[in-house]
């Protein structure tokens, strides 16, 4: 028993790496996505007429998540799951383990610094219905260090 863990360590550091990109980017959107969620609605109540502008500021602490799934989808062609017979050494399970942390980690706490954000902005948008473009860029701003880890994570588990 312990010698079969032994020979699918590689996977099985692979496998938690692209289970950790795709949980913790997906929590943090799905926080990020459900404040920004919370706020729209209030806007909603009060000027019905907005609700394209608030859905496109909710959505965007989602990327995240996304980001995160492609990150462990890209992870699992590299092991048995989706890759065939494919056998990892244990170092090459450690570099594609690691490779996931980058979009984890950032893609957990940026998803939802942006949805804080998506709030203020969707709350700008209550009061001023022209500000729309204003309140994606702020929003779009916490999105560049989500994407820089994203090309982290993928130059890393490319490189493996």
């Amino acid at each position: 028993m312990f010698q079969a863990f032994m020979d699918n360590l590689g996977v099985i550091l692979a496998l938690a790496g692209a289970a950790l990109s795709v949980l913790m980017a997906g929590i943090g959107s799905a926080k990020g996505v459900g404040m920004a969620g919370e706020t729209a609605a209030g806007v909603i109540s009060e000027k019905p007429e907005r609700f394209g502008q608030c859905l496109v500021l909710e959505l965007l602490p989602g990327t995240q998540g996304i980001y995160g799934f492609l990150i462990g989808f890209l992870v699992l062609l590299k092991t048995p799951i989706l890759g065939g017979d494919v056998t990892l050494t244990i170092a090459q399970g450690v570099q594609l383990f690691i490779a996931c942390l980058p979009i984890a980690i950032v893609g957990f706490f940026s998803a939802k610094l942006q949805g804080r954000v998506a709030c203020s902005a969707i709350g700008l948008l209550g009061k001023r219905g022209d500000s729309v473009g204003q309140g994606i860029v702020l929003t779009v701003m916490v999105e560049t260090y989500a994407v820089l880890a994203l090309l982290a994570s993928f130059l890393i588990q490319s490189g493996v």
